[in-house]
């Protein structure tokens, strides 16, 4: 089994895609407003909200524990709903050399599917792959559908 690796998901929601989009291109920060068990901050380091090249810090919780990841906001593509984010310091990277993040809402008529693809490269053969992260993030993406549909 290789050190690189890539692990996708996708999950339909009901919102549509270019607010979805919206939020995690322009406002992540309001994401710790709707799943304060999950994201319990996102503060700008670098930049400006929505621009690539900023760097955002992100303080989420999984399983229980607190975890911490700075990502630079690497591109932002708004024909096709996407957006990738490299992690460049935190918890992630005590398992992972490298560790990226692409998010995408794609419209399918009344409905948005969000496709999440996190690639990565672990330290070594031992460590597991980022299942649990994939998981943490598509949760992420219902409560902020259910925030959304509710708004």
């Amino acid at each position: 089994m290789g050190l690189i690796g890539k692990l996708q998901a996708e999950t339909l929601i009901g919102a549509p895609a270019h607010k979805f989009h919206e939020v995690f291109w322009c406002r992540p920060h309001h994401i710790s407003n709707v799943c304060p068990e999950k994201i319990q901050k996102v503060h700008l380091h670098e930049g400006d909200w929505g621009s690539p090249g900023s760097i955002i810090e992100w303080s989420y919780v999984v399983d229980g524990n607190n975890h911490v990841a700075k990502e630079i906001v690497e591109a932002i593509d708004e024909e096709n709903k996407s957006v990738t984010f490299k992690v460049i310091e935190g918890d992630l990277l005590k398992e992972y050399k490298s560790f990226r993040i692409v998010v995408q809402a794609i419209p399918k008529g009344e409905d948005t599917w969000v496709h999440w693809t996190l690639e990565y490269e672990k330290l070594n053969k031992d460590i597991p792959p980022p299942i649990k992260i994939l998981g943490f993030v598509v949760h992420v993406s219902e409560d902020l559908d259910d925030h959304l549909v509710q708004a």
